[in-house]
């Protein structure tokens, strides 16, 4: 056990070049993150095997049909008991992905009103995480899994590694304005906000903020190739990745700016030049995957199933006008509800990034385009699950939380909101 510990910390600073952190502080990040994963998901069992709820959720105008005791019916990858409780909603898309492929028939079909053609829901997500479930699915199944357990212990595997990764780097990037005990508060913030526990779900969101937070944590540290192959990993991970060019080229024009590589034909500067390339990859990987076969079928669905698209600011506005109107007099106090918590999140986000504007430019431009991109997709569902890969939000909690009564007043208030909405997902109602 020693020599696998020692393991851990001698190879995670040398693969991310972070020699200022502490090896006890690395392991303390990663095995925090773990623990943290297995008390979640045992709390779910606790709660699914203690409570009782009976459906339908009215959470939304659509919920409540999709909520009754029939509604998974014929959905195969919502049915395997193993890791069940970790699986809901759009994990039926990546564990059938990871064992199926895209074209897999059990993932369903609808026709599309403008070309009349069948697009496979699958389509309506993107391929960088389920791929690597499969890659790690494969030894699973040498325990004696079926292909469907395997994949969705693989997809908690993934995400709970993606999240250990992320915070490791979040701490790295307070580094420069936060002491010790600052950064690592923004860390445990992160694992303790209300919707954080889809970090240890079979979502997306873990695996993207190991990839995303680390490209900008490399971008500072001018290691450009690696930066823009991971911002690269993340565009195809969410349609957030392609906001990393933003950051990336910010952190890239701020280490050119007065010094020699800003001269004009020489060496160096053909050198920085090249670095902007790489600042682009996010960009540059979310374009190639748009117009291909996988992308034109993600853009259809989005459009005509999903409702949303990007910066579709009339249909938002309309959009959040039905959720207000909805939670405010037809959705029975469960509506009402969600909406606070998608709402609060968002302003809290939105607060944090401009708060951070002034201290940390390249993360607050990312995080503001999280919020910016989420809210004016279309449609009104998830906010709460989008905010939390926006990386100003735990830095400002972290801010606040160096008064000890907001501290312990927002622990206890985030990790008892966070325990509802782990336990409403475990019973598959609605939470985003």
């Amino acid at each position: 056990m020693r020599q696998s510990e020692n393991l851990i910390i001698s190879l995670a600073p040398s693969l991310f070049s972070c020699p200022s952190m502490k090896k006890n502080t690395l392991l303390t990040i990663v095995l925090t993150t773990i623990l943290w994963s297995i008390v979640v998901i045992g709390f779910q069992w606790v709660a699914t095997t203690r409570i009782t709820l009976y459906p339908p959720d009215t959470a939304v105008f659509w919920s409540a049909t999709e909520t009754q005791p029939y509604s998974n019916a014929g959905k195969i990858y919502l049915l395997e008991p193993f890791m069940n409780r970790q699986v809901a909603w759009d994990s039926e898309y990546y564990v059938g992905i990871a064992v199926g492929g895209y074209d897999d028939p059990e993932a369903g079909a609808v026709r599309s009103p403008n070309t009349g053609r069948l697009v496979i829901k699958n389509y309506s997500f993107f391929p960088f995480y389920p791929y690597v479930m499969r890659v790690f699915a494969w030894p699973l199944g040498l325990f004696g899994l079926n292909p469907i357990a395997a994949a969705s212990l693989a997809g908690v595997i993934v995400a709970v590694l993606g999240t250990a990764a992320g915070l490791v780097a979040l701490y790295d990037l307070t580094r420069p304005y936060f002491d010790d005990e600052s950064s690592l508060r923004a860390v445990f913030y992160a694992l303790a906000f209300p919707t954080s526990f889809f970090f240890a779900m079979v979502y997306t969101e873990g695996l993207f903020i190991g990839l995303a937070f680390w490209s900008i944590a490399l971008a500072k540290r001018k290691q450009w190739i690696l930066a823009g192959i991971l911002g690269l990993f993340a565009a195809w991970t969410r349609a957030h990745g392609a906001a990393l060019a933003l950051p990336l080229l910010v952190i890239w024009l701020m280490h050119g700016k007065g010094e020699p590589s800003a001269r004009p034909y020489t060496r160096q500067f053909w050198k920085w030049l090249a670095y902007g390339a790489f600042a682009l990859l996010p960009l540059v990987g979310y374009a190639i995957w748009r117009y291909s076969a996988l992308g034109e079928g993600w853009a259809e669905l989005q459009r005509f199933y999903f409702g949303r698209g990007l910066m579709t600011i009339e249909s938002s506005i309309e959009a959040w006008k039905n959720a207000f109107f909805y939670g405010m007099y037809q959705g029975q106090g469960a509506g009402l509800v969600y909406l606070w918590i998608d709402v609060c999140s968002i302003a809290l986000a939105l607060i944090a990034s401009l708060w951070l504007l002034r201290r940390d430019l390249p993360l607050a431009l990312f995080s503001l385009a999280v919020v910016t991109l989420s809210v004016f997709s279309g449609a009104t569902n998830s906010m709460a699950r989008y905010m939390i890969i926006a990386p100003a939000l735990y830095i400002f909690l972290a801010q606040l939380g160096k008064n000890k009564v907001f501290d312990r007043t927002w622990t206890v208030a985030s990790l008892l909101l966070m325990g509802m909405e782990a336990m409403l997902f475990a019973f598959e109602f609605w939470v985003g």
